[in-house]
C-alpha cells in the first residue's frame, strides 16, 4: 500500500489546511491535482513526515506517522519544485551530498551520484558547477538527487517547469523510465497533460478536501468530454448552426468546427446532422475524453456544493 490515510487533519489555528483526507492508494504512479491553495503542498509535508497532523492516521508504505517518518523519509525521494542545489558545487559533489544526508556511506553514494547522473543524461557535465547549468540541467539534477538512494517512491513537484516542448517530452520519457523500473511516483503538476502521460491514478484537492481518488480512465469516463474536429466541404456556418439548434456545443477554430459531447454522448449523431442537411463533411476526427474537463467539472461540482 503506497497510502493509507484515515480522517487526516491538519489546522493551523482556525485555518484548516487538510479537512478530513480519508483514502488508500496501491503502489503505481498517482497525480496530485488541485488549484492552488488546495493543501497539496501540505499533504506532501505531511505525508514526509515535515508536518506533524493535527489528528487522524497515516502510513506511507506500510511505516506509521509520525512514529516512522525516518524510515519514510529513508524509502522516498523528493524533487521539489522550487531550486534547491547549492551553486558552488558540482553535480556529482551535491548528488553525492543528498544521497549522504539519507544514510548511505560516502563512498556508496559517489558511485551512485556518477551512476545517476549518467541514468539522467548528465554524465558528462557531471564535474561541471551548477551554477553554469540551464533550466533542463537544473531540473535532471533534481530528478537525479531525488533518485540517487535507490528509493520506492518519489515525489516530483512540477518536475517539467520551465522546460521547452523537448525537454518537457524527454522529462516525461524518463519519470516513465522510473516508473518501469519498479518505482512509484507522485506526480504534483498544473500541467494536466502531463499527468496522463505518467500517471494511472489521481488525487484531487480542492480547499483542503479530497474530492476525488481514483483511476483516472474512470474519471475520464464519468466526467470527461469528447471534442470532435470536424471540416466540411463547403458552407460550415450552416452546419454550425444546424449543430447548435440542436443543442451540441460547437465553436469555430480557424477552418475547423470543434463540437464538444459529454462522455456518454454519440459521436455519430454529428453525422446524422450532416446528412440531413444534405453536407458533405471531409474531415471527422474524434478526440479522446480529457482530463482537463473532468478536473474543471469536478472543481465546479465541489464549489457549487460548497455554496449551496
Amino acid at each position: 500500500m503506497l497510502f493509507d490515510l484515515d480522517n487526516v487533519q491538519k489546522s493551523y489555528g482556525n485555518f484548516e489546511a487538510l479537512k478530513g483526507i480519508t483514502l488508500q492508494i496501491e503502489e503505481g504512479s498517482v497525480g496530485l491535482l488541485g488549484p492552488n491553495g488546495a493543501g497539496k503542498s501540505t499533504l506532501i509535508k505531511t505525508l514526509l513526515g515535515l508536518l506533524e497532523m493535527t489528528r487522524g492516521s497515516a502510513s506511507v508504505l506500510g511505516h506509521r506517522l509520525p512514529e516512522q517518518a525516518h524510515k519514510i523519509r529513508q524509502a522516498i525521494g523528493y524533487m521539489p519544485e522550487n531550486d534547491c542545489y547549492l551553486p558552488y558545487m558540482t553535480a556529482v559533489r551535491y548528488v553525492s551530498l543528498m544521497g549522504e544526508l539519507t544514510g548511505m556511506p560516502r563512498s556508496e553514494a559517489f558511485s551512485r551520484a556518477h551512476e545517476t547522473l549518467y541514468y539522467v543524461g548528465l554524465g558528462e557535465a557531471r564535474y561541471r558547477k551548477l551554477s553554469g547549468f540551464s533550466t533542463g540541467m537544473k531540473q535532471r539534477v533534481k530528478l537525479a538527487q531525488a533518485l540517487v538512494h535507490g528509493p520506492r517512491l518519489v515525489f516530483l513537484d512540477e518536475p517539467t517547469n520551465g522546460l521547452d516542448p523537448q525537454g518537457r517530452d524527454e522529462m516525461l520519457d524518463l519519470i516513465n523510465d522510473v516508473k518501469a523500473r519498479g518505482v512509484s511516483v507522485v506526480l504534483s503538476s498544473h500541467i494536466l497533460y502531463d499527468v496522463e502521460r505518467v500517471c494511472e491514478s489521481v488525487i484531487m484537492l480542492d480547499q483542503g478536501e479530497l474530492i476525488h481518488c481514483g483511476p483516472i480512465d474512470a474519471l475520464k469516463a464519468d466526467k470527461g468530454e469528447r471534442v470532435i474536429e470536424i471540416q466540411t466541404k463547403e458552407d460550415d456556418e450552416r452546419f454550425r448552426q444546424a449543430l447548435i439548434s440542436r443543442g451540441f456545443d460547437v465553436e469555430r477554430e480557424g477552418f475547423r468546427l470543434l463540437v464538444r459531447l459529454g462522455a456518454d454522448a454519440d459521436p455519430l449523431a454529428i453525422l446524422d446532422v450532416a446528412l440531413e442537411e444534405g453536407i458533405q463533411v471531409r474531415h471527422f476526427m474524434p478526440g479522446e475524453l480529457t482530463l482537463e474537463k473532468a478536473f474543471l467539472t469536478l472543481l465546479d461540482e465541489h464549489n457549487e456544493a460548497a455554496t449551496a
